[in-house]
């Protein structure tokens, strides 16, 4: 979101934004190096494969992510010359596949935590679809995972044009947490303008969050909105304004309602470090941004929002929120911890599952 919403002919801005991902040495015996990456890249497969099943048997209705809480709510300058994906080039050694329970310390005490229990909020357009690699990836770990559709997002049957509050936006995330047990916690996860949502999460019901962590997301003030944080970019985002399109649910002389995205920009914007098939997937299923959410301010307090910590995961190869104004948002309002995930872009859920997830891991066992 640069200072790209503005109105009418303008196209407005979107989006918000580290691990520490180490290279895994290679077999010092001859040949030894190109075994390992033949059965890195089987392993990968066979993980993704799996995951995108149970994916597209949740979006079809037949089953939930096996032993997965994922939960849907049916209901109610010059043109920027950018790198393209890397899905064609060599995986990088910096986020290499491992075994999901060589990604947990072995000194780790799941039982020992203070939740186990991760809450995955997306981003602005996209859905729970998109987080189906960190849920394998989680509960493999011994971790309990859930991803949520937010309203008209993922396969929720609302119209994004006929949302006109965040409140209604966010409304299936605060209904899990008002059914979450007597001193049962989640670790929030927002993404992008999952930010603002579990923002307003946070403050509403503060008792129910251990933690809460911001990737390349919109971390506000009180009295922000996700405009006002978007719009701080000095040099607006080309890649952004040219990839969205407004939508004008109540007519073309009345406010826009929704932000949609151009398929052919995506790839630049969101995915320029991601792998095709994930590219692939994002293009069938993101779907238009509601715009009065992004308009709206919050009110956050310190004794609701402020008694919660957070933390910033910076996204480092990010061309929708770009590193200097993810720092920018991190001096404004500086959280407990910043990390920073080298090498990835606005969605490292899909250019970095394995370093998210060890990132997570270790947030999860901070006191």
């Amino acid at each position: 979101m640069g200072n790209c919403f503005s109105s009418k002919n303008k196209k407005p801005p979107r989006r918000l934004g580290s691990s520490h991902g180490q290279a895994i040495g290679s077999s010092s015996r001859y040949g030894g190096k190109g075994r390992s990456m033949r059965k890195e890249k089987v392993e990968e497969a066979l993980i993704h494969e799996q995951a995108l099943a149970a994916l597209l048997l949740q979006q079809n209705g037949v089953a939930p992510f096996d032993r997965s809480s994922s939960l849907r709510y049916p209901g109610p300058g010059p043109k920027q010359t950018l790198p393209r994906s890397s899905s064609s080039r060599a995986r990088s050694m910096t986020d290499p596949l491992l075994k999901p329970q060589q990604l947990v310390n072995q000194d780790l005490k799941i039982d020992d935590l203070e939740t186990n229990h991760f809450l995955l909020v997306h981003g602005g357009g996209f859905g729970a679809w998109c987080w189906y690699k960190t849920i394998t990836l989680l509960e493999e770990g011994g971790f309990k995972a859930t991803a949520i559709d937010l309203t008209g997002s993922g396969i929720d049957s609302s119209d994004a044009n006929s949302i006109s509050s965040l409140s209604q936006y966010v409304k299936p995330l605060l209904d899990f947490l008002e059914r979450l047990g007597d001193g049962e916690k989640v670790i929030l996860v927002g993404h992008d303008f999952g930010g603002a949502c579990i923002s307003y999460a946070m403050e509403a019901f503060p008792q129910k969050v251990a933690k809460a962590v911001f990737v390349a997301a919109a971390m506000l003030t009180s009295g922000q909105s996700a405009l006002d944080l978007f719009s701080q970019q000095a040099i607006p985002n080309d890649l952004m304004q040219q990839a969205q399109i407004f939508l004008y649910g109540n007519g073309n002389d009345r406010p826009p309602t929704a932000i949609d995205l151009d398929k052919s920009g995506l790839r630049d914007l969101l995915f320029n470090q991601s792998p095709a098939k994930d590219i692939a997937l994002a293009s069938v299923s993101i779907r238009p941004i509601p715009f009065p959410p992004v308009l709206e301010k919050l009110v956050l307090t310190p004794e609701n929002y402020g008694s919660v910590r957070r933390f910033f995961v910076e996204t480092q190869e990010d061309h929708a929120i770009p590193l200097d104004l993810q720092q920018s948002l991190i001096k404004a309002n500086p959280p407990h911890k910043v990390f920073r995930l080298k090498g990835s872009d606005h969605s490292p859920f899909f250019s970095k599952p394995q370093a998210l997830h060890r990132l997570l891991v270790e947030i999860s066992k901070i006191q």
